[in-house]
């Protein structure tokens, strides 16, 4: 008999790479397939022949044509795309862009501004993630109501990993979601930077243009976790007008460009830069006062990717779980496109002009 190829291609697409969990035929995993009668070659591309569980893979494969066709031969030939390897050394492959949203002091609307720009970018015809990693106050359960919800566990070649919950199409992932809500986190570092690699190692993302991540404020051990565990592609800064807010941004800025992080900025988001009421829209109040993310750009040397005004909408969609950028209140759902389509387009200036961000390396003396 003689034997399809694009069968057995369609049976190698279930199989799963160990590391991210997605086919190995969407990764481009496989090489120089080529039928000879019942026999069946091919060779899986890994970062390194010390990858864990590629005795499984192997299996994986045999199993995934056999089933296809019984009395196939499968030949399956391992290699390592960087043969000097010593472990993987990629991180989310099927991912494009990791966007960190960052701001140096809290309640600047961090968290809804995450929530509004990663659905915004969604709207645009992206494949968004939202990962959640303000471990001790995570919001975006409830801004996308999601709360009390729980991810289900798939089991990988013997290991667990974990399946985002989706919410209007998007798949996200919190702490929100594995404890209560009134319950208090109470972590140390090595705790703290274990969960977040968990969000990216061990959960089954699927193939993403941008993945979108709420850090907390400040620079703490979270953000330095982050830039350990994957190559960010650049940050976005959150700031609101008043000068107390532009001051603690500017810390968390400057720890994106340290040059042993190096980060790229890929602009500046200025929240709550005035106040319309509902009955006077086109009326503009600056309770904050005004330029505070002109002021921080200019510093960063990058853009102002946009103003979002404090309108009563913005805080009942997020406690309704819809987010506002989903509704139709046009004054700030028009703002928050903005900001989506000007990070699109300094995402891709910035991989234009830029090679890939490294992942931070900790030398110990």
């Amino acid at each position: 008999m003689e034997l399809d190829k694009s069968i057995v291609v369609k049976a190698l697409a279930k199989v799963k790479d160990p590391s991210s969990g997605q086919s190995i035929i969407m990764l481009n995993m496989v090489r120089d397939l080529s039928i000879e009668g019942e026999n069946v070659t091919f060779t899986i591309e890994l970062a390194s022949l010390k990858t864990e569980h590629k005795s499984e893979l192997n299996f994986a494969c045999i199993a995934a044509v056999q089933e296809a066709y019984p009395s196939a031969n499968v030949h399956v030939h391992l290699m390592a795309n960087n043969p000097t390897a010593q472990a993987p050394t990629k991180v989310l492959p099927q991912v494009k862009n990791v966007i960190a949203v960052a701001s140096g002091k809290g309640g600047v609307g961090k968290s809804t501004v995450s929530t509004n720009i990663a659905l915004a970018l969604k709207k645009l015809g992206a494949k968004v993630g939202l990962l959640d990693a303000d471990l001790y106050g995570p919001s975006i359960p409830t801004m996308l109501g999601l709360s009390g919800k729980r991810p289900q566990v798939q089991n990988l070649y013997g290991q667990p990993k974990i399946i985002p919950l989706e919410a209007y199409g998007m798949p996200v992932i919190s702490i929100g979601f594995i404890i209560e809500p009134e319950q208090a986190v109470v972590l140390r570092g090595p705790r703290l930077s274990g969960i977040i690699k968990q969000f990216i190692n061990d959960t089954i993302w699927p193939d993403l243009d941008y993945l979108i991540v709420d850090l907390p404020p400040g620079t703490g051990d979270i953000q330095l976790s982050l830039v350990q565990s994957v190559p960010v592609t650049g940050a976005v800064m959150v700031t609101t007008p008043q000068e107390v807010a532009v001051v603690d941004a500017v810390k968390a800025m400057n720890m994106f460009m340290l040059p042993s992080v190096n980060v790229p900025i890929l602009g500046v988001v200025e929240n709550m830069s005035w106040f319309s009421p509902k009955e006077l829209p086109d009326n503009k109040y600056y309770l904050f006062g005004q330029g505070g993310g002109k002021k921080l750009a200019k510093m960063s040397q990058t853009v102002l990717l946009g103003q979002i005004p404090l309108v009563q909408a913005v805080r009942e969609a997020g406690d309704k779980g819809k987010p506002i950028v989903l509704d139709d209140e046009p004054q700030t759902q028009e703002a928050i496109m903005e900001v989506a389509k000007n990070i699109a387009r300094q995402v891709a200036i910035r991989n234009e002009m830029k090679g890939p961000t490294e992942m931070v390396q900790i030398k110990t003396q």
